[in-house]
């Protein structure tokens, strides 16, 4: 055999890529909203079945605020506006806020 040189390929380096910070949405509590019409919303915008829809609303009555869920940082925004708009359009004081995870 001859003398060839095998190439090898060069090493591509490859960008790293940063997973996207998430945000919570957080149910804020007020005395004035329904608790049923709580829990529609809560169906509606986050896609919670019955009974977490249920729970979320009672610890945000119960602590005065619950963590609904976490997304990124402009679906998260999305569905506070959304949910807090749902509230608005009734008559209600309804409020979602978002906040970064640690």
């Amino acid at each position: 055999m001859s003398d060839i040189d095998v190439l090898k390929p060069e090493t591509i380096a490859k960008p790293k890529i940063e997973q996207p910070r998430l945000y919570k949405v957080v149910l804020l509590n007020d005395d004035y909203t329904p608790r049923e019409f709580v829990v529609q919303v809560l169906k509606a915008v986050f896609r919670t079945n019955e009974d977490q829809a249920y729970r979320i609303m009672m610890t945000a009555h119960q602590k005065g605020a619950c963590v609904v869920a976490t997304f990124t940082r402009d679906i998260a925004e999305s569905k506070a506006t959304e949910g807090t708009e749902m509230g608005r359009q009734k008559g209600y004081p309804l409020a979602f806020s978002t906040e970064p995870e640690e």
